[in-house]
């Protein structure tokens, strides 16, 4: 009998590669994707490893978008779903003291409630059947938290919790709830993270906007005094992301303003590693500079 499976957050990282994986394994595979006309990627991958993802476009954080999707995919297998991978979400780095609820709440919609309004969909059908496993990727820091990640870290532990509490409820039923725990994977979710600027830190925004950065950043290093009045400097490597997508500076003075927080000193100085404009660079590999925007 063939297996039916549908992945959320497919167009990307995790999902795309879970995607492909179960496909080639003989899967029927539905991948939930935000918008189909940017899934080209996964389209090319799955051509190319001789496989094919049904492509179906829902929004989980919109209780219609879902319930419209989902009633595609049942109506075109018949009503079945056997497994269910709830992969899709954001990331979402702030500080506890400077995070407002808004932005909890806009992670935990998505990273949490997407997942319910998922399962929700499918398991009365496998409960009716007697089989079926829903999986629900959650995240290290879903096990041991993460500094500076507050409304992330708060609704992976959210989901990890709900599926221990949802396995006891339906494995009468046979059916089986697994977590996933990934640690750091380089993919897409970097560059949807959910930022929180400090409204305190006008200038350094102010600063971040006027530097030419030239392209695209990849590192922050920043260097100032401890309370003892020592000479310090850390690297903010959560830059990483800003090489997927053109720099914001107010996420970047966000990154800055966490960065300090972790450090625990006061920045005198803030470099920027940036990639420099293609234009302006001979050699990519060779096309780095700097960029200092406070003193």
């Amino acid at each position: 009998m063939t297996t039916i499976s549908v992945v959320t957050g497919a167009n990307s990282g995790i999902g795309r590669a879970t995607a492909i994986h179960l496909a080639a394994q003989g899967h029927v595979v539905y991948g939930t994707v935000r918008s189909i006309d940017k899934a080209g990627k996964l389209q090319s991958m799955a051509s190319e490893a001789g496989v094919e993802v049904n492509l179906v476009e829902l929004d989980i954080a919109d209780d219609a978008s879902v319930r419209d999707g989902f009633a595609r995919i049942l109506d075109e297998t018949g009503g079945v779903v056997d497994v269910l991978v709830n992969n899709a979400g954001v990331g979402g780095n702030a500080t506890a003291e400077e995070c407002p609820s808004s932005v909890h709440l806009d992670v935990m919609n998505i990273n949490l409630c997407g997942a319910v309004r998922c399962l929700q969909e499918v398991l009365p059908g496998m409960r009716a059947r007697g089989h079926g496993a829903i999986v629900n990727v959650t995240s290290v820091v879903g096990r041991l938290a993460a500094l500076a990640q507050s409304p992330y870290v708060s609704s992976k532990w959210a989901l990890e919790g709900f599926s221990e509490q949802l396995a006891q409820e339906v494995v009468p039923f046979g059916v089986r709830v697994a977590i996933i725990e990934p640690g750091i994977t380089k993919s897409a979710i970097f560059a949807k993270n959910l930022e929180m600027p400090n409204l305190t830190g006008p200038q350094l925004c102010e600063a971040i906007r006027a530097a030419d950065f030239g392209g695209y950043v990849y590192t922050i290093l920043l260097t100032g005094r401890n309370k003892n009045g020592d000479t310090v400097a850390g690297l903010n490597s959560g830059a990483d992301d800003f090489i997927t997508k053109p720099v914001d500076p107010d996420q970047l003075a966000a990154r800055v303003r966490i960065a300090e927080r972790i450090l625990s000193f006061q920045t005198q100085d803030v470099t920027i590693f940036a990639l420099a404009k293609l234009a302006e660079s001979r050699d990519p590999e060779t096309g780095a500079h700097l960029e200092r925007v406070r003193s």
